[in-house]
């Protein structure tokens, strides 16, 4: 069998909240939720988890990978709902998109304050 990612757990303030977030975000069905989680289902099949810890939250990194299509829905999104985005991950370069390794890029903070980047082609 080869490796796949199959899923990992969103450690979030809301759990609700932020699964909300990314469904409408990138577009995504509801997902069967059990437990203290709040799943969505990513089209590969990976399955994000989205949980409250009784502690601090610290911020991660989370990158999708979308196409063309939905990154145009998905930055038209953000604009509209006056989400703060940068191009770059150090945060200098605010409101806008990059344009790099031949696609498009953009980052933000989600609910729970964990920097999220949509990109269009793969680095490698």
């Amino acid at each position: 069998m080869s490796v796949t990612f199959n899923h990992t757990i969103i450690a979030a303030k809301d759990r609700n909240e932020s699964a909300q977030f990314f469904r409408e975000l990138l577009e995504l069905p509801e997902a069967p939720s059990w437990g203290p989680f709040t799943n969505i289902q990513l089209p590969d099949g990976v399955l994000l988890q989205f949980a409250e810890p009784p502690v601090e939250i610290q911020m991660q990194h989370y990158a999708f990978l979308i196409d063309d299509e939905m990154f145009d829905r998905a930055y038209q999104r953000l604009c509209e709902r006056d989400i703060e985005h940068w191009a770059d991950p150090q945060m200098r370069r605010p409101s806008e998109i990059n344009n790099e390794h031949g696609g498009r890029g953009v980052y933000f903070k989600d609910p729970a304050g964990h920097a999220i980047e949509l990109i269009t082609r793969p680095y490698l």
